[in-house]
């Protein structure tokens, strides 16, 4: 029997967990598998539906992601987007050509087929996001085209006796208009049911990270950031005293963060936590380091370093828990094997060494920052812990422009505890996503009374985002901007 959960095939679009994080707004499971998932594992999955994810490749370039036969034989609903309809029509006999002109942005959808279950009780026309440079020339035998655009002649068509659908725009994403309706419509069609929540996600990960872990021994990377206390306390609850949390100094802190944190976590949560100093070695290892990839790779490789060094001394341990979500993995790796682009490595991602002696343990890898939040207020954590804004790992290593040493370490924190007090002050820390100081690898001359200055310059970065995969420029006003400015 099928389940009531959807799998998403990815074939390496940037924009894959956009697809699940919809399907799980509607209420429904979701689940991604790469491209090259084997037949008896997408089968073991036994989906409701499926959703073939965009991609950045031609259908037609040897070597592209191909079309699993298994995804057919299930039986169960399709949904092709982008690269998955172009799939979709290769396999079953449909034409495809390259695009005359690639389409990239907003294009005005107009539907044919308003009987069609896919867009039952959506406009005939909507604004819509297309990013293609391949197109349907002809749909396969026994497919209708539901819609098309200005310069496409096919962009949605179904099957409906077979209840295969494909359509060439993202409703994953928000700039399609009818998105979030489409994909509420392929669930109905699929007659899945709406019985998915973050209570059901965090009852999932306590089951997984008990089969996973078991009796053993798991250290946990914990920053005080929300990720790494939601997996902390989430671990706390599956295995007890069995969960070690670490919290390394490596000398790239904001000022009084480690005091902060300690606190923080002694005051609500009874946790078996070790704070330790390794500043001395990350230092060493940066030292006239400028470009920050490498920046990155050798805090990974450091950390893990550390971690299993601290591991040793409890005796045999097993696991290593990380407040790993998606954008890290998006932005740094193929996504669970996948065929997207790498962006950056995030240090507890790419930068971590190819040879690890412990297993991770990763429960909100498939979650946006959002998610994770809303998870945190699930397990009733405080409102400080949900939303600290985010600080990376690699810390001020990478807010500083060119080599790092204890002496801009310590002109950064200066400058970044004014901007962090000024926004909470002020009351814009809840209203922005993120904001903080960079040091720049260059001195201005000034002005300070009568004499003549020549010191550092500081960029201060404010952003606006939901998920941490896109953001804006946060519109601080002049008055904000004046106080920092003096």
């Amino acid at each position: 029997m099928p389940e009531n959960k959807v799998l998403i095939i990815d074939y390496g679009s940037q924009v894959t967990q956009l697809i699940a994080r919809r399907v799980r707004e509607a209420g429904v499971y979701s689940e991604i598998l790469p491209s090259w998932a084997p037949a008896e594992e997408i089968r073991g999955r036994a989906p409701g539906a499926v959703i073939l994810s965009g991609g950045p490749a031609s259908v037609s370039d040897p070597g592209a992601p191909a079309l699993n036969p298994a995804i057919l034989g299930l039986g169960v609903p399709v949904l092709g987007i982008c690269y998955g309809l172009q799939l979709l029509a290769q396999a079953l006999g449909g034409r495809l050509a390259r695009s005359e002109d690639r389409e990239y942005g907003p294009a005005q959808l107009e539907v044919s087929a308003p009987d069609s279950q896919l867009f039952d009780g959506l406009p005939a026309s909507s604004r819509v996001w297309m990013s293609h440079g391949d197109k349907v020339a002809e749909a396969p035998a026994g497919f209708k085209v539901l819609a098309g655009t200005r310069n496409l002649a096919v962009a949605a068509m179904a099957d409906e006796t077979r209840r295969l659908y494909g359509v060439q725009f993202h409703p994953e994403v928000h700039h399609t208009e009818i998105g979030e309706k489409l994909i509420k419509n392929f669930l109905r069609l699929a007659g899945l049911k709406a019985d998915w929540n973050m209570t059901s996600f965090v009852e999932h990960s306590l089951a997984e990270m008990k089969r996973q872990v078991g009796d053993g021994q798991v250290i946990c990377a914990l920053s005080g950031g929300v990720d790494s206390t939601v997996v902390a306390v989430l671990l706390n609850r599956a295995i007890g005293r069995n969960l070690h949390c670490i919290f390394v100094d490596h000398g790239l802190l904001r000022q009084g963060e480690v005091e902060e944190v300690r606190d923080r976590i002694a005051a609500h949560y009874n946790l078996n936590l070790t704070v330790v100093d390794a500043s001395d070695l990350f230092l060493s290892r940066l030292a006239g380091v400028e470009d920050p990839e490498r920046k990155r790779k050798i805090i990974g490789n450091t950390f893990i370093e550390v971690f299993e060094a601290e591991a040793a001394k409890l005796g045999q341990v097993d696991f290593l828990a990380q407040g790993t979500i998606y954008p890290d993995v998006i932005e740094s790796v193929s996504p669970l094997g996948g065929a997207s682009v790498v962006i950056k490595s995030h240090h507890n991602v790419g930068g971590l060494p190819e040879r690890m002696k412990l297993a991770l343990v990763e429960p909100l890898r498939e979650l946006f920052k959002d998610e994770v939040r809303a998870v945190g207020a699930e397990l009733g954590l405080p409102e400080n812990f949900i939303w600290r804004q985010p600080f990376p790992g690699p810390g001020l290593a990478i807010r500083i422009i060119g080599p790092v040493d204890r002496e801009r370490l310590a002109i950064l924190r200066r400058a970044d505890a004014i901007v962090q007090e000024e926004l909470k002050t002020s009351g814009w820390y809840t209203k922005i996503w993120q904001g903080f100081a960079i040091l720049l690898p260059l001195k201005t001359v000034g002005v300070m009374g009568d004499g003549r200055t020549y010191e550092n310059v500081v960029a201060i970065r404010a952003v606006n985002s939901v998920d941490a995969m896109t953001a804006d420029w946060s519109r601080l006003p002049y008055d904000f901007l004046e106080t920092l400015s003096r």
